[in-house]
């Protein structure tokens, strides 16, 4: 179990990269929800896959930086940049050696930090987020000291900020991610499904219209692993509705990768008995009301684990045939 989470978590993690890299915002988002909900199952991070884990939750910081509304930190002055310098920080710890692209990131990450408060014309707090940002440090002060004179100027568009652009900021995350993912190629998940769809010849056409029959390994597993599978089906259940050849869409290698993975794991006659498990569940959920009981639950989990920290709450708060997007339409109605 222990072995299939570790694959999966990487597996995840590399694909929200990729993700990220080619734009695709929608793909990114759904990789992110299955990336956040297996660390919530972890106690801690393996240490050959914090550098993978890091720079996800980087991506995630950085995908929303201009939104200052959203909040990744306990502290609500934290912005979503200032919260991917701190995991860009992590990054820098695991690398064997510091190239000059790390160091254009994190000028980048400071610069942007105060730059997003200036456009929307928070200079009290930029101000304040510059003496966070820097320490009495000689190699700190040529930065800040033009950063304090951008910010007494409260002009976001002095020559500094729009040569050292988010635009900028984005290039650079892109020309890293791509190191990475050459560097982390090998993924065990990419080359089983790989030689699988290989040995089959299954081409884009099969994917599309037919539901994709997978010779099945005898894997052991155990109720509790097959339940946390269950639940990523439900992220993942319009992957699931195209392989079973409700909707001929057009399908993603990803999403073959994952049903392929899950097929094996589960030892299924075929990926219907998937969605069957599927919708049993999402039967059960249907007009269910709230209980005065989950109310408090939910209430509970925000006070502990924060607004919007929804998976968290779900798996800590026992709910009754829930998911997380649930719980956070009850808290708005709350």
């Amino acid at each position: 179990e222990a072995q299939a989470a570790d694959w999966m978590l990487e597996f995840a993690c590399y694909s929200l990269c990729r993700h990220f890299k080619e734009g695709c915002a929608a793909e990114f988002r759904r990789w992110k929800d299955v990336a956040q909900a297996l660390l919530n199952g972890l106690s801690k991070i393996p240490t050959h896959q914090k550098k993978m884990v890091y720079l996800s939750q980087l991506l995630i910081r950085i995908s929303k930086g201009k939104n200052l509304e959203c909040h990744f930190e306990n502290d609500r002055r934290i912005s979503p940049l200032e919260s991917a310098l701190s995991f860009w920080t992590l990054l820098e710890r695991e690398e064997v050696k510091l190239e000059k692209i790390h160091e254009d990131i994190r000028r980048l990450i400071q610069i942007q930090i105060v730059a997003v408060h200036m456009e929307k014309g928070y200079f009290k707090e930029a101000a304040e987020v510059l003496e966070r940002l820097f320490t009495d440090s000689e190699s700190d002060k040529p930065l800040r000291v033009k950063l304090a004179t951008v910010i007494k100027s409260k002009d976001p568009y002095v020559p500094l900020l729009q040569s050292f652009s988010y635009n900028l900021l984005m290039s650079k995350i892109n020309s890293y991610i791509e190191l990475f993912m050459k560097e982390y190629k090998t993924n065990f998940l990419i080359e089983a499904a790989t030689k699988q769809v290989e040995s089959k010849g299954l081409g884009a056409t099969a994917f599309q219209t037919k539901t994709v029959n997978v010779n099945k390994k005898k894997l052991e597993t155990n109720q509790r692993f097959v339940l946390s599978l269950i639940l990523l089906m439900d992220i993942l259940g319009q992957y699931i509705e195209t392989l079973c050849g409700m909707q001929p869409c057009c399908l993603s290698v990803d999403s073959l990768l994952v049903c392929l993975y899950i097929n094996c794991l589960l030892d299924l006659n075929s990926l219907q008995n998937v969605q069957n498990n599927r919708d049993s569940l999402a039967c059960g959920r249907k007009k269910q009301r709230w209980t005065y009981k989950e109310d408090l639950k939910l209430k509970s989990g925000v006070r502990e684990f924060g607004v919007g920290n929804w998976t968290k709450i779900l798996i800590h708060g026992d709910f009754n045939n829930r998911t997380s997007v649930m719980l956070k339409d009850r808290w708005r109605t709350l």
